[in-house]
């Protein structure tokens, strides 16, 4: 006599157990069920899972088709709301689930050694490079842009704000990922639309 076939939901539980998430920032673009793309960018993932910061957020059930930098192509549904965007609860086979694995271990590792983020966007130097750095505090503080590409930019400052920090930069939200002499380096909340992306550009 065949063994029933065990409930999804319970799958999916265990599937949660197992699978441990990372804390990622990866470019991307997601496409909802309106068939229209928008930018994002990921929070933390595991194999079964992953959270994005975004501005347009579907409604909980509704399908997904994201591309990440770096991961590629994968689907899956809206599980929850989150401050900031969403989670997705991925959809693939085995071997998908273990090819993302594999990819989030490399990662992982790449950020613990410190070996180079292997960027796909070019950064760019801006021709109006002047900018009012915002803190969380509400101080102001004029800043230069070295350089910029369309996941953040590397400003000259004296401001010296904890890394982790929310600070908007221009009128673009970010948050302060590093320090280097003279400077801050800073990660947009969202990546720049590429349209908008050019030396001319203001942020």
């Amino acid at each position: 006599m065949g063994r029933a076939p065990t409930p999804r939901h319970a799958v999916r539980a265990s599937d949660q157990r197992r699978f441990q998430r990372v804390q990622v920032a990866l470019l991307g673009r997601y496409m909802l069920s309106d068939r229209r793309e928008y930018p994002c960018q990921t929070v933390d993932m595991s194999p079964g899972g992953v959270r994005l910061t975004c501005a347009v957020v579907g409604t909980v059930g509704e399908r997904v088709v994201l591309y990440l930098e770096q991961v590629g192509r994968i689907e899956g549904t809206i599980a929850r709301h989150t401050t900031g965007g969403f989670a997705i609860e991925l959809a693939g086979t085995a071997r998908k689930r273990d090819k993302i694995a594999s990819q989030l271990t490399w990662l992982a590792n790449r950020e613990m050694l410190g070996l180079p983020e292997g960027r796909t966007h070019e950064r760019i130097v801006p021709k109006v490079p002047g900018v009012v750095l915002r803190l969380e505090t509400g101080r102001e503080v004029h800043a230069r842009i070295i350089d910029f590409s369309m996941s953040g930019a590397a400003i000259a400052c004296a401001a010296q704000p904890a890394i982790g920090v929310v600070v908007t930069v221009g009128r673009t939200p970010g948050r302060v990922v590093r320090y280097f002499e003279g400077g801050l380096g800073v990660q947009f909340l969202l990546p720049i639309d590429p349209d908008r992306f050019h030396d001319g550009m203001t942020l």
